[in-house]
């Protein structure tokens, strides 16, 4: 595990200057495209690649391996999740049910995601949405190991239900 998060694409910067030129963001929305037509089990180096238009040594230079690629997809699907500070309640009760409604859309838009995203690191929108939901408990009347708990009582039910 350790190896893993050494080797973690979101502690390396976004590589520049080759041709064409592809955002992170990019590659992860032809991969969720992808999987969202074929299946997961569609997604390749190559196949992201000409989605692209690009060949898959220049997809190579924007991410090293297979886990890289699963690391871009869960967070673009993370980005989905997360609602707009605007929707969010002001009680604790609506506002983590929100989350939990928002959370469940998005995986009922990505069947796949569930089983195929279980060892996709965390990125930066998963602790937005970590970050969202403790905002989301931070007025609740319980003690800080009981909004853990919570939190993983209704992701629990989002992600399985």
């Amino acid at each position: 595990m350790a190896r893993r998060l050494a080797d973690s694409i979101w502690l390396r910067p976004e590589p520049k200057g080759r041709q064409p030129s592809l955002s992170r963001s990019q590659i992860a929305g032809a991969a969720l495209a992808i999987a969202d037509a074929e299946g997961f089990e569609q997604v390749t180096m190559r196949r992201v690649a000409a989605r692209l238009r690009a060949g898959t040594m220049t997809l190579y230079h924007y991410v090293r391996t297979k886990d890289d690629l699963l690391a871009l997809v869960d967070d673009a699907l993370m980005a989905q999740v997360l609602v707009p500070s605007a929707e969010l309640s002001k009680g604790w009760r609506e506002a983590i049910s929100a989350i939990a409604r928002k959370t469940r859309a998005v995986l009922a838009q990505h069947s796949w995601a569930l089983v195929s995203m279980q060892l996709a690191p965390p990125g930066p929108h998963a602790m937005e949405h970590f970050e969202q939901c403790l905002a989301a408990l931070a007025d609740a009347p319980l003690e800080p190991a009981d909004k853990l708990v919570l939190l993983g009582s209704v992701d629990d039910l989002a992600f399985g239900s």
